[in-house]
């Protein structure tokens, strides 16, 4: 094994049975935060990856060559993914890339796969400058993918719920990350779209466990609902002090609310919690089944830590070897040219993949990819359309 920089390992994942390859591998880096409030979606991410190499891997990898993934734990730090962006550009110790949850990290790390001409595929972060930074015509050819649900159209699915419920007094709660920020301001900006402004606007830090004075001034201001844009334990605090001070009104939010780490610490206080997903854990198609079905068997455990997070880092996995396979080549600029022009149709997870990319447009999930799910009995399910949901998926 090469010993790099950061003292880290380079991680295989290799099975007993595969094929034996003459070839040299082709690298993939994951990166993703392993350890820490985010670790349920990296994690996650990271299983997702995992299965869709070992698949690849014992069907013949890519262009005959198998599929080596470069595991680095960021911890949801910005400047730790930063320096391990750096690590495996500079070094070119990955041919290309998938990861990111956190959209502080990467922010702080795409700069340098684009400077090296590497493809990088977000898994789950969902800012909505991520795509964009790179863009046409400003600059000519954009390195940075996703399959994950960005803020911008995720906010819309929360208005939309929001209208359709006929909510009118809106009190949003936002963690101070680049994350929250960035959702509550797009938030905002969907709510004016449908005529709505927010009575109170709370904030919380990372880390926070008794959010009674930001719950108490939403009481006092007359919400009927909460909005969250934040991670798993801070927003079962938000769930828990709701029960605390007797003010139990519907909680909605972004995705994050399917973490495990939520649903566990809330308990019986998330129950009809309602979130934007890509993929909720209910074998509703073949594909979706055998995925669920091979998560829980190979990683020993009867729900996901974080559903979408597992099921976009297949995808993203799956997408990259098709761009490979089509350009014929890990050369960065001939698999970007193919992540911007995919021939053949990718079958994921989330969906069946049908040219989800263009130079102009690096978002694979629209609007019709988006359903909603909700809290219960401790497990996400598909939200079943009701008279208050009209409209909705």
């Amino acid at each position: 094994m090469r010993k790099n920089t950061l003292g880290l390992l380079v991680g295989v994942f290799a099975l007993a049975g595969q094929p034996a390859y003459a070839a040299d591998p082709i690298r993939i880096g994951v990166d993703g935060p392993f350890t820490g409030g985010s670790a349920p979606m990296g994690v996650d991410m990271l299983r997702g990856v995992e299965l869709a190499a070992n698949e690849i891997n014992k069907a013949g990898g890519i262009l005959g060559r198998p599929v080596v993934l470069v595991k680095r734990d960021d911890q949801a730090n910005n400047d730790r993914g930063a320096q391990i962006a750096k690590e495996l550009t500079e070094h070119h110790l990955v041919d290309g890339a998938v990861g990111y949850i956190n959209t502080g990290v990467a922010l702080a790390a795409i700069p340098y796969f684009e400077e090296a001409h590497i493809p990088v595929v977000l898994g789950v972060t969902t800012g909505s400058v991520l795509t964009r930074e790179f863009a046409p015509p400003e600059y000519a050819e954009n390195y940075v993918f996703r399959v994950s649900c960005s803020t911008a159209l995720e906010v819309e699915k929360i208005a939309e719920i929001v209208k359709a419920r006929g909510y009118q007094k809106i009190s949003i709660f936002a963690d101070t990350t680049a994350y929250g920020q960035v959702g509550r301001h797009d938030l905002i900006q969907a709510l004016a779209a449908q005529g709505i402004a927010p009575v109170s606007n709370e904030k919380f830090n990372i880390g926070d466990t008794d959010m009674t004075a930001q719950l108490t001034r939403a009481h006092q201001a007359g919400a009927d609902v909460v909005l969250t844009y934040g991670i798993g334990p801070e927003l079962a605090a938000i769930a828990n002090g709701r029960a605390k001070i007797g003010w139990m009104v519907p909680m909605i939010g972004s995705w994050t609310l399917s973490m495990s780490n939520f649903i566990d610490a809330a308990g019986i206080n998330g129950q009809g919690t309602v979130m934007p997903q890509t993929f909720v854990e209910q074998g509703d198609t073949p594909k979706r089944a055998a995925f669920i079905q091979a998560f829980h068997a190979a990683y020993k455990v009867t729900r996901m830590e974080s559903p979408p997070s597992a099921a976009q880092g297949y995808d993203s996995l799956y997408l990259l070897a098709a761009a490979i396979r089509q350009a014929g080549t890990v050369d960065g600029a001939k698999v970007r040219a193919a992540l911007d022009n995919l021939h053949d149709k990718v079958e994921g997870v989330v969906q069946v993949y049908n040219r989800p990319f263009n130079p102009a447009n690096h978002e694979a999930v629209d609007a019709d990819d988006v359903v909603y799910g909700v809290v219960d009995n401790g497990r996400v399910v598909r939200l079943v359309p009701t008279t208050q949901t009209a409209g909705v998926k």
